[in-house]
């Protein structure tokens, strides 16, 4: 027995109109959403702070197809962005190793 989507039905839901949790976080997931929001402090119509929230919450599946996949890049977060790092500060060494030993010779 399937749903209309082609799905099987969960388990956990206790009558098929309903939604739990997983079914929720799934298609938020799989859908992505966007949470936007701007704190702004004033003091007598001068304004002191302005803070802008942007949240975007997705798989990374979802978040790749949008454009994003900065988690990629960031040493971080990535072992092969920290490989990529430290092979790029290694050549920089050995060049500038190999600029020091002309100028000696």
């Amino acid at each position: 027995m399937t749903t209309p989507g082609g799905r099987l039905p969960s388990p956990y839901a206790s009558d098929g109109s309903s939604a739990n949790l997983a079914d929720i976080l799934e298609r938020v997931l799989d859908k992505g959403i966007v949470i936007a929001g701007d704190i702004k402090i004033n003091l007598l119509d001068i304004e002191l702070l302005t803070i802008k929230l942007r949240l975007v919450v997705a798989s990374v599946d979802r978040a790749k197809e949008m454009g994003i996949d900065w988690w990629e890049s960031d040493p971080a977060l990535s072992s092969r962005a920290h490989q990529r790092e430290l092979a790029r500060k290694n050549e920089k060494l050995q060049r500038r190793i190999a600029e020091l030993e002309e100028r000696t010779t």
